[in-house]
């Protein structure tokens, strides 16, 4: 984002790391740096001044969203003649790249949110438990473009969120394995009227084609009340992949039973090769053909430096 050539006609307002972090307020710091520690994924390295400056503003922000978000439900309901008043589940959307960190922030705000007064129920989703069955991808065709939009059960996601923003009790979400590469049969994630639900995952900001009959399709996002895009320079998460790609090989991929036990025996090298070849064929396609492109669609983006930290953040204009 080049904030100069923006200037006044961009819809986001900008904001340094240390201008955001003054919006914090009066919001408590509910994470101890243990806690921190273990909700960070590998090879990121989140400092409690991120937390402090970047995620309490953010919690607080999303809490005055969140309130806003309820009383303008319950006054649609009172103009419709309604009587109902269950809260209305907020549904948080997280977008961007593989290996940009997105599993990470959004544990880190599923805690924060959860620690706020009242302790509300948070639930968190990764859209990776709707991606088809690798039977099916590779009876389509697909299993070179896993992450892309096409690769994903898009009806039953869509089918989920409606479930969940209708208030609906026990909603299932398929379970994905990164340790199989697959979806797990009868492996579920039960949704049972959560105060705020966050979504994270590839494509959840993708609008797909518009029909030329103005046919009603609905999007994902359409369900979102609040959207995040996690951004970083392309080449910057390309280093990022490789580095936890050649990690998991020491690790994950040492295991017999993992999808990707080949690579740990190959020599350090040729297993550096194929992450750069994995990355540039099948990554950083998605990347620019499916994932970027929705950046302008969030309502805020948070977007990193060399080092994995959030520097900058782009919050829409209302």
């Amino acid at each position: 984002m080049d904030q100069q050539a923006t200037g006044d006609l961009s819809p986001f307002r900008f904001f340094t790391k240390e201008q955001w972090g003054k919006l914090r307020a009066d919001t408590p710091l509910t994470l101890s740096r243990e806690e921190v520690r273990q909700l960070q994924g590998m090879n990121e390295r989140v400092s409690m001044d991120e937390v402090v400056k970047i995620y309490l503003p953010l919690s607080r922000l999303l809490s005055f969203y969140v309130d806003a978000m309820q009383d303008l439900f319950h006054a649609t309901e009172v103009f419709l003649g309604g009587r109902n008043q269950k809260k209305m589940p907020y549904i948080i959307g997280l977008a961007g790249s593989v290996a940009v960190g997105k599993s990470t922030t959004a544990r880190i705000l599923q805690a924060l949110l959860a620690r706020w007064p009242g302790h509300p129920k948070i639930d968190l989703v990764p859209t990776d438990g709707f991606l088809l069955p690798n039977a099916v991808l590779e009876e389509e065709g697909l299993m070179d473009k896993k992450g892309f939009p096409e690769s994903y059960d898009v009806q039953a996601l869509l089918r989920f969120l409606s479930d969940v923003k209708a208030g609906k009790r026990n909603v299932r979400a398929p379970v994905y394995s990164h340790f199989s590469y697959d979806v797990l049969p009868g492996e579920f994630i039960e949704v049972d009227q959560p105060d705020v639900l966050i979504i994270e995952g590839l494509n959840v900001l993708q609008p797909g084609r518009l029909p030329k009959d103005g046919e009603a399709i609905p999007f994902v996002s359409d369900f979102f009340d609040f959207s995040v895009y996690l951004d970083a320079d392309e080449a910057v998460i390309h280093r990022w992949y490789v580095e936890r790609f050649m990690q998991l090989r020491e690790t994950a991929f040492k295991d017999p039973n993992s999808y990707f036990h080949r690579y740990s025996k190959v020599g350090e090298q040729e297993a550096e090769e194929i992450a750069h070849r994995i990355w540039e064929q099948t990554n950083l396609s998605n990347l620019r053909e499916n994932i970027l492109p929705t950046r302008q669609r969030a309502d805020l983006i948070l977007a990193k430096g060399q080092g994995h930290a959030i520097e900058t953040v782009a919050l829409r204009k209302l």
